[in-house]
């Protein structure tokens, strides 16, 4: 499959009365539900878990239940300053809403490379027919020091750098608590996952989410399960995350000052399917934008990853092997990990 080097950016679009065909997605993928409309709750339906991880020794029994039954949850007395959250949220916005497309396209990603750094649209390695996302996104390599490079940060804002720095050394302590604590949920000594992916790989993807003209026919971010090993997302307050529950879309909606926790397809391999990525994907709006800040941790490209249970459930996998079919067959739900099952 080819790279196509298609440099329209979403927020250019807005404004026009229908979406361009590469937008519409099939019928079967489409969202059942409009944010913004009046529908998006449904008293009913369930919601991810809310754990507090002051808590103490009730932590690891609810984060086990979070871990088999969700996949994800929303974690609460953190530790990260709520402060640096609103103003990642803030800087994040303000880098899509108040600089020009010219400054913004001079950080422009390369087109011809998936997950490059810098900003873009286009997320996969496709062929032309590929139904496309209706979002724009600022892409930061962060983790190991060794790839970060500050420079190719926006500068737009004085303190830009340091804000991205700063959140991404304590999404990465956050990260490793978390993963201490999900070990130990299974009676696994606290270092074993993390000792499994070894050094975080960490991107921090800024997505801004355009008004779109007919949110009925779109989707903002297509269903997957994250490819590494545990993202920590954080949202404005207009909703569009939606999480597979027991095969029906889940809305999740923001909570102020909380932190989503979303295990990856790494983290379900070497739990040998007792806990399991979550599939999720985000829904457009018709009328306001939507940002959210995901913060990726993964092992590096040469890691080898498998269970950490006997007997394995899933064939050992050379990271780099994964991602790599992740961005050229693109990741259609969970079909990739699915494929590692023995």
């Amino acid at each position: 499959m080819e790279v196509v080097d298609d440099p329209i950016r979403v927020q250019t679009l807005v404004g026009k009365e229908a979406v361009p065909p590469q937008y519409v997605q099939p019928l079967e993928t489409r969202p059942q539900r409009i944010v913004g409309n009046g529908n998006d709750n449904d008293n009913d339906e369930p919601s991810p878990p809310v754990i507090d991880l002051s808590k103490g020794s009730s932590v690891r029994e609810q984060l086990e239940r979070a871990c088999r039954d969700w996949g994800a949850f929303h974690v609460i007395n953190h530790g990260v300053p709520v402060e640096l959250l609103g103003e990642m949220r803030r800087l994040g916005r303000s880098f899509f809403e108040d600089c020009t497309m010219d400054q913004k396209l001079s950080y422009g990603c390369d087109p011809n490379s998936p997950a490059s750094e810098g900003y873009g649209s286009r997320m996969l390695v496709a062929s032309n027919d590929t139904v496309l996302d209706w979002r724009d996104y600022y892409d930061h390599h962060t983790l190991p020091l060794s790839r970060q490079n500050p420079s190719k940060w926006p500068h737009f804002s004085p303190n830009y750098r340091k804000v991205v720095a700063d959140y991404s050394d304590q999404m990465n302590s956050l990260a490793e608590k978390l993963l201490c604590l999900i070990s130990e949920s299974l009676g696994l000594p606290s270092s074993c996952i993390r000792d499994a992916i070894g050094e975080f790989y960490q991107n921090i993807t800024v997505s801004y989410y355009p008004p779109c003209p007919q949110p009925e026919l779109t989707l903002g971010l297509q269903s997957h399960s994250d490819m590494g090993a545990i993202t920590l997302l954080i949202q404005d307050d207009v909703g569009g995350l939606e999480v597979l529950k027991d095969g029906k879309w889940v809305l999740v909606n923001p909570l102020c000052d909380a932190i989503f926790v979303i295990l990856a397809d790494q983290t379900e391999m070497i739990t040998n399917g007792q806990y399991k990525s979550a599939p999720h994907r985000a829904i457009t709006n018709g009328k306001k934008a939507r940002l959210s800040v995901a913060t990726f941790h993964d092992p590096a490209k040469m890691k080898i990853i498998s269970p950490a249970f006997e007997p394995p459930k899933y064939r050992p996998v050379r990271y780099g092997d994964y991602v790599s079919s992740w961005y050229t067959q693109g990741p259609e739900g969970k079909r990739n990990v699915d494929a590692l099952l023995i």
